[in-house]
């Protein structure tokens, strides 16, 4: 018994990093366009199309770090579209994240059809799980390679965002766009700088998807972890470290139904995988209330009025 929960323990940890990998940089990206003043609701198709556009690079190239990098481009070219069209009057981030949701999820579904039965090259894997002689404790640890990467950018972000010009200019945009334009700040012109690097970090979650885990191209490859991001930044309170352990904490609920599959717990499988959903329902009750103010939150948003 003490072995088996050992076993499911170590399966949850490394399905943690497995499975949080894509919501690690999808959060990211959602975290430093929200910190800009502006909502992203379209980073659901900027993930699929993303994962499609990755699963084509390698597949074409022979190079899984040639997807990565057409993965976070194409991640970036549909958040640029975003932030251009958002920067027009009268128009609403929610509704044209929405739109940008359903072209970038057509998209990926037309042109990505051919690619349903390829295999591409894998993201290599770095093994923390050398030191055990158990097979299933060296199969858990096996990790994404650009989960390292999303540490670094998560810890990266974080200081920037209290340490430098580029940190203070983007806040200042999310919490006062009156205060930014009297210091002659482009308000239009850092929100889609945000919004397109944003794109470009999501577009990388997406690349984890199609070339490492589940590692393939498939319609329904996203399961709505672009939306869940969105819910995931708002339990973070907008930081980018905390990004990190809300990525994680959602990967490790995503993995406990195959976890407890691989030590022989085969009931209620279909619950134990509806858990990274139960949770998003359950922050959006807990932050939704008018008497909780969300501390973190950029101003412009208006969440936290």
């Amino acid at each position: 018994m003490n072995a088996a929960f050992v076993d499911v323990l170590i399966a949850v940890l490394g399905g943690a990093i497995r499975v949080g990998t894509p919501f690690l940089f999808v959060s990211l990206g959602e975290c430093l366009t929200e910190k800009a003043g502006r909502i992203n609701l379209g980073l659901e198709g900027v993930l699929v199309f993303s994962a499609m556009a990755g699963f084509g690079g390698a597949y074409l190239t022979g190079s899984p770090w040639v997807g990565v990098l057409l993965a976070g481009a194409c991640g970036a070219l549909l958040a640029l579209l975003h932030g251009l069209v958002c920067s027009l009057q009268r128009v609403n981030d929610v509704a044209m994240g929405i739109a940008l949701m359903m072209l970038g999820a057509g998209l990926a579904f037309y042109l990505g059809k051919p690619l349903i039965q390829p295999q591409a090259p894998q993201i290599p894997s770095l093994d923390l799980g050398g030191w055990s002689a158990s097979p299933s404790v060296q199969a858990a640890l096996k990790i994404n390679a650009l989960f390292p990467i999303g540490v670094v950018l998560a810890l990266l972000m974080g200081w920037a965002f209290m340490n430098t010009r580029w940190g203070l200019v983007v806040r200042m945009v999310g919490d006062s766009s009156d205060a930014a334009r009297a210091l002659g700040t482009s308000v239009n012109g850092v929100r889609i700088a945000a919004t397109t690097a944003g794109g470009f970090i999501a577009g990388l979650g997406g690349a984890s998807l199609s070339l490492y885990y589940p590692g393939s191209w498939n319609e329904g490859l996203s399961s709505g972890q672009g939306l869940i991001a969105v819910a995931l930044v708002i339990f973070a309170r907008w930081s980018p470290v905390r990004c990190l352990g809300a990525a994680l904490l959602f990967g490790g609920a995503g993995a406990l139904g195959p976890a407890l599959q691989s030590v022989g717990v085969s009931g209620y499988y279909h619950l134990f995988n509806a858990v990274p959903y139960i949770l998003t329902l359950a922050i959006l009750v807990w932050t939704c209330s008018p008497k909780r103010s969300l501390k973190g939150a950029p101003l412009e948003l208006g969440v936290s009025r």
